[in-house]
Parts: C-alpha cells; structure tokens; sequence
C-alpha cells in the first residue's frame, strides 16, 4: 500500500472546528486525505466547515461536544470512531480565551478557562489514548498551546496558565504513552487573525502587537494548521513531546 493510499484511510477528529485555526486545520488535514470528525458546541455551528470537507471528497461525521462534561468527552470520541471506522489523529483546538486584569478575575471566571483549556483537552487526550491503548493501535495527538504559555503578558494571566499546562502536559504523556506508539505534540501560535481576535481591528493595538513581531505580520490560521498537519502525519514520526512555537520571532527575541 503507497503512503498516499495509508493516508486516505486514517481519520482525525478536531475540536473546534467550526472556524479559525480549527477550520483550517480541519481542512488541510482532509486535503492531505483524512476524513474528518468535526466537533464543536452545536453541529449547525460546523455546516461550513463540513461542506468544504465534503466537497473535497472526504468523508466527514459532526460531533456535539463539551469539554466541561466527561459524558460529552466520552461520547464524541466514541462517535468518531462509530461514524468514520478509526480515529488515528486527534487535534485539541477547543478553548476560550480570557483577557482580564489578574487582580479582577473571579474564581469562577479562573474555572472556567481551566476547565475548557487544560482539564478539557486533558480529558479528550485521555479518552481518545485509552481507546487507542485497548486496542494496542498507534496514534497522534497534537494541541494547541500558545506564546502566551511561554512568555508574561499583562492582563493574560489566566489564559497563559491553561495554555502553559498544556504544553508541560504534552510533554508528560509523550513520555507516558511512548510505549504505545502514542505521539503528543503541540503547536504555540502568537497573534493570529480569527473571527474571535476582534482586538486586532483598533490600528493602536495592531501596531503594539506587531511591533513585537519581527516578521512584523500576525499569523494565520493557515500557518497554524500546516503546523498541526506536519506535527499530525508520518514526516513527525519521530518527534513527541514537542511545542512547535509558531510566532513570526516573537519569543526568539
């Protein structure tokens, strides 16, 4: 069997996927031949990002997801493998943002980044590898962290914490589950042009941000998803544990 054929039969389930970096990511992933489980809070929310699967000739399955309920865990990444036959890639990119002056953060508000970020992507990470392991079967995981995880910034505390977490939990399982063939990588990305990153409209606060950039451009959720694309496939067969840092120079400097 080529590699191209080998390809052609996997399938990666992503978690928020219903635009961004998730979409993209989605995307690149089905054109380099992987049908695709597409997960999100609400099916309708992932129409789009499905039709453009679809009309690539991929096959895809829509999962109801919620990173805050183990039932909802278990449940999508029991779906993805009922709906396409296998799940050989999983892609973290379900998260909320948070930016909020550390002494005004409630312990609800600090809760509730962790729970979707870092106990949530812990959780799916888990579900999907027990599966895996059971059925003594390779994998890939890869998530998505952030520079935010790897160098201060004011008013970011929380969510810098939750993404620090997942790269020193990417780094734990890799270790862990090495044994079994399981790959856990990351990707970090900077400021990345998404429909949620509504700050980057005011000009003032596109030229602080990029003036910290020595590229002197944000990313793309393009850029991002051919990062998860490599880090998924067999060309990073022999990296794990890793945070491929995606930031234009940012934290270089």
């Amino acid at each position: 069997m080529s590699a191209s054929e080998q390809v052609s039969n996997r399938v990666a389930l992503v978690t928020g996927a219903s635009y961004g970096i998730g979409a993209a990511s989605a995307l690149t992933l089905a054109r380099d031949g992987y049908d695709i489980a597409l997960a999100d809070l609400r099916e309708d929310m992932l129409a789009d990002t499905a039709a453009k699967i679809t009309a690539i000739g991929r096959r895809v399955a829509l999962l109801t997801l919620d990173l805050r309920q183990q039932s909802s865990v278990e449940a999508a990444a029991a779906k993805a493998i009922t709906s396409l036959g296998r799940l050989d890639v999983l892609v973290n990119n379900a998260g909320v943002p948070q930016r909020k002056p550390a002494l005004d953060v409630t312990r609800d508000e600090w809760a509730l980044v962790m729970d979707v970020n870092l106990a949530g992507t812990f959780f799916m990470t888990q579900a999907v590898a027990r599966g895996w392991i059971v059925a003594g079967k390779p994998g890939s995981v890869v998530s998505v962290a952030s520079t935010h995880g790897l160098v201060g910034l004011a008013q970011s505390t929380t969510y810098g914490v939750s993404k620090a977490g997942i790269s020193h939990m990417t780094r734990m399982l890799a270790i862990e589950w090495a044994e079994h063939g399981i790959r856990v990588n990351a990707i970090a990305p900077a400021s990345t042009e998404t429909p949620t990153r509504t700050g980057l409209s005011d000009p003032n606060k596109r030229d602080t941000f990029l003036s910290r950039i020595p590229l002197h451009r944000f990313g793309t959720p393009q850029d991002m998803a051919e990062g998860i694309a490599y880090l998924a496939g067999d060309k990073a067969g022999f990296i794990t544990g890793q945070t491929l840092v995606i930031d234009g120079g940012l934290t270089s400097q």
